[in-house]
């Protein structure tokens, strides 16, 4: 017969305490010390009674612990100083208001064939692909999105010129 669970937490929370210390360090070891006896105490009347005990509560710490470590490497990292003003990287100038306005008034085809081919530098065949349709398809959005653009933005755009 398998001893309490309480039993189980005292004889071998030092020991997964020590496996939790050794991975991640003492500040988020008692997390994963619960974290570990949590999913202990759930799987535990589902465990045989000839487990070895230490070694399936060992596992899951060990498990426990490489989850702490990837909850870390998404978490943002704290910066001694932050940058005076934010990126204007992707946010049109004042100059090109007008344009990315006019831009933003194309049919989602013909905008999104303008993004990529003038922007991103994809060949008709990748806009094909993303906009699901043939190359011809995606050179004539591209085409038609341009004289658009050129009849509602006149003299800002000069033939082969990148919006």
């Amino acid at each position: 017969m398998k001893p309490p669970f309480e039993s189980v937490v005292q004889t071998h929370g030092t020991t997964v305490l020590r496996v939790c210390r050794s991975l991640l360090g003492v500040h988020d070891a008692d997390d994963a010390w619960s974290e570990t006896f949590l999913a202990a105490l759930r799987a535990y009347p589902d465990l045989p009674e000839t487990a070895n005990v230490e070694a399936w509560l060992v596992t899951i710490a060990r498990r426990k612990s490489i989850d702490v470590h990837r909850a870390a490497a998404r978490n943002p990292l704290p910066v001694e100083e932050l940058p005076e003003a934010p990126t204007t990287l992707g946010i049109p100038g004042a100059r090109d208001q007008d344009l990315w306005a006019c831009v933003g008034t194309l049919p989602d085809k013909q905008r999104q064939a303008i993004t990529y081919r003038y922007l991103a530098g994809m060949s008709y065949a990748e806009i094909a692909a993303i906009l699901g349709g043939t190359v011809e398809a995606a050179r004539r959005a591209s085409a038609d999105g341009m004289k658009s653009l050129r009849k509602s933005y006149p003299g800002a755009l000069e033939k082969g010129a990148r919006p």
